[in-house]
């Protein structure tokens, strides 16, 4: 399965919003950095985030483009209130290794009612 191939069905099961079929996407010490927060490192712990976050948001990702370089994909999304990013994926031996994204946190925050931090 190319990089491409690979986070077209991570696509699929994240607007399923299924955390136990997201985390079998990573290596066991995958790193999954979304910048607008800490680093997540490892499978258990991007498990943990993505049943934190289902539950948190509804969320959906719809495809504006995604790119393929070697073993990287790249993917430029939007969701349907307005929210648009970017994540760069890192696949090796056909699993996500690294995975970086790029989106407006305080927006989503404020799209979906959450509590903005303070500090």
């Amino acid at each position: 399965m190319t990089p491409k191939q690979l986070v077209e069905k991570w696509i699929k099961v994240f607007n399923m919003a299924d955390a136990d079929a997201m985390a079998e996407f990573y290596h066991d010490d995958a790193v999954n950095h979304q910048v607008a927060n800490e680093p997540v490192v490892g499978k258990k712990a991007i498990h943990e985030m993505f049943k934190k976050e289902f539950t948190a948001a509804d969320m959906v990702c719809i495809v504006e483009n995604i790119f393929e370089d070697g073993a990287w994909a790249i993917l430029e999304w939007k969701d349907s209130l307005g929210l648009r990013g970017c994540g760069f994926f890192h696949i090796v031996d056909g699993k996500i290794k690294f995975q970086r994204g790029y989106w407006d946190k305080l927006s989503f925050l404020k799209i979906h009612n959450l509590p903005i931090p303070t500090n």
